[in-house]
């Protein structure tokens, strides 16, 4: 099992990145590789996504949320084997640091070089400055919110 831990700081107030964070649907507009996310209950989202032309279709699991702090989730089924959590953390009142750790397990040779080669944390990182500039070209103001505790 391998590990990408990044961080990014953003600049709007926490309740804001945790919103939007939990706007899983929308993940697309700003996660390379992410084709399409449905949300099938509070605690189950279908992911099918594309990276370096190998498509993989699975089934999260939220284990963890807690309004403003983290979200944490698992795979369930499918071709990924993952788990992770994002946790946000107040700077002031305009400024929020979003931290992620991700647990993955690469898949045959050519997943397994990338993974040594850093593509993942490079992907991770690309994914998280494309969440600041998509949270804060709208000013802040998120595309939806789910304030629900698991």
């Amino acid at each position: 099992m391998s590990q990408v831990e990044e961080s990014i700081e953003v600049h709007v107030p926490v309740n804001a990145a945790y919103n939007q964070w939990t706007q899983f649907e929308d993940f697309p507009q700003f996660m390379d590789g992410v084709e399409r996310i449905e949300q099938r209950s509070d605690t189950l989202t279908h992911w099918t996504t594309k990276v370096a032309g190998v498509g993989r279709e699975f089934d999260a699991e939220i284990t963890e949320q807690i309004p403003d702090e983290r979200v944490a989730w698992a795979s369930i089924s499918g071709d990924a084997r993952q788990a992770g959590v994002v946790t946000f953390h107040y700077i002031d009142d305009n400024t929020t640091k979003i931290m992620l750790q991700l647990d993955y397990d690469p898949e045959g040779m050519t997943e397994t070089i990338g993974d040594k080669l850093g593509f993942v944390k490079r992907q991770v990182h690309g994914d998280l400055r494309r969440f600041k500039d998509f949270i804060e070209s709208r000013g802040g103001s998120e595309t939806g919110a789910w304030r629900g505790e698991i």
